[in-house]
């Protein structure tokens, strides 16, 4: 029997053809090195080292304000102005002042060396005094990671920003923004509540789900158009002016509102080409259930501890900050352990331009000229900072030294 014979120097395999040319990268984003996620910057580089790299799209940014709330809005618009720097669209849902007045007192960008030559004098202070504490500080603070700080290298990825001036009009010419006020939606639309959801929170879930829709926004759903970004950000959410009463008593009458209103919105954020970040008065809900559920519902949860009207503001051992920086929650993505930096113990500082999340370095050793009452605070408060952020981050009751 004659065996069909293949021709000579011919075989069974096939090359496969490409998947084609690599879609073009999102502006403002890049990939995350371990996870494979996208990410982008939430407007602080110090912020971002902390987070493992910055905002992973499609997740949820939560952060628990001050007491006055005056440092947590600084992070709510770092994260705007990034947006509106990167190119990308924004959507603004505030019920304490309108989205109009917000998107006009963002800071201005450093972008180009004339400008970053503005905070040469600050930035040569800040690494003279880096080196003085180097000098006074134990030799073990010395062996941890750095935070990025200072604006020594200019980036694609991430940008400084100068508190005290605002971003110039001309840089929203170029971008689509969409803002949701509650009190012209109020009177514009009919009175609606769905689910046991406060009305004001079905309609924005309504406005979001509408712009996520017909923006191109919508991972599910290809687009022929080119892809953008979408910035959410929302202020003081589950405060009274929201309509929400779980800030004044501990028996709300729609217990359920807020958290139902968080896992509608992050399954939004889960199948669409956006990130949203959100600032909740945790110090004023008075049920701390409903608190550990808005936690579990968030991605990442950031608390600000201000100085401001407490003991600490007046003791020598915090001089040089102005609050310490409390990292509840990391997002475990794609992995079993969480991207997370190594530095546990976090303190940020207002300069005279600059806004920065720094490592809170306590003096080693205390001298004879600070009181018995600072010597108990100091030993409190590194009893609380080593089963502080850093702990729950990681896992572990006591710093690694």
């Amino acid at each position: 029997m004659a065996a069909a014979s293949a021709p000579r120097g011919r075989t069974s395999f096939q090359r496969r053809s490409g998947p084609g040319p690599r879609p073009a990268a999102l502006p403002g984003t890049r990939p995350a090195l371990r996870r494979g996620q996208l990410l982008l910057s939430s407007g602080l580089p110090s912020l971002d080292c902390v987070l493992g790299g910055g905002v992973a799209v499609g997740t949820l940014l939560l952060i628990e304000e001050d007491k006055y709330g005056l440092y947590s809005n600084l992070l709510f618009k770092y994260f705007l102005a990034e947006g509106v720097v990167c190119g990308h669209d924004l959507f603004v849902a505030s019920a304490k002042e309108h989205p109009d007045n917000i998107l006009k007192e963002l800071p201005a960008p450093l972008l180009d060396e004339t400008r970053g030559k503005e905070l040469g004098d600050e930035a040569a202070a800040a690494q003279s005094e880096d080196f003085q504490d180097s000098m006074k500080i134990a030799w073990r603070y010395q062996n941890l990671p750095k935070v990025e700080t200072s604006p020594t290298t200019f980036t694609k990825f991430g940008h400084y920003y100068d508190v005290s001036k605002r971003m110039s009009p001309e840089l929203f010419q170029s971008i689509k923004w969409h803002s949701f006020y509650p009190h012209e939606e109020l009177s514009s639309q009919p009175k609606m509540k769905a689910c046991n959801m406060n009305g004001v929170y079905a309609r924005l879930l309504q406005s979001l789900q509408r712009i996520i829709s017909q923006g191109g926004f919508d991972g599910s759903d290809p687009q022929k158009k080119t892809r953008n970004v979408l910035r959410i950000g929302i202020q003081s959410l589950g405060s009274l002016v929201w309509g929400d009463d779980v800030c004044c008593t501990d028996s709300p009458e729609d217990i359920h509102s807020l958290t139902k209103f968080l896992y509608v919105l992050r399954g939004l954020l889960r199948k669409s080409l956006s990130a949203c970040i959100i600032t909740v008065p945790a110090h004023l809900i008075q049920n701390k259930a409903i608190m550990e559920r808005v936690t579990n519902l968030s991605d990442v949860v950031v608390g600000l501890e201000s100085f401001i009207g407490s003991e600490r503001e007046t003791n020598p051992l915090y001089k040089d900050y102005h609050g310490l920086v409390h990292v509840h929650q990391i997002p475990r993505l794609n992995s079993l352990m969480c991207d997370v930096s190594d530095t546990k113990d976090l303190a940020f500082r207002l300069k005279r331009k600059l806004f920065t999340i720094e490592r809170l370095h306590l003096p080693p050793d205390l001298s004879d000229t600070v009181s018995r009452a600072s010597k108990q605070d100091l030993a409190g408060s590194a009893k609380l900072l080593s089963s502080g952020c850093g702990a729950m981050a990681m896992g572990k009751k006591h710093l690694d030294f």
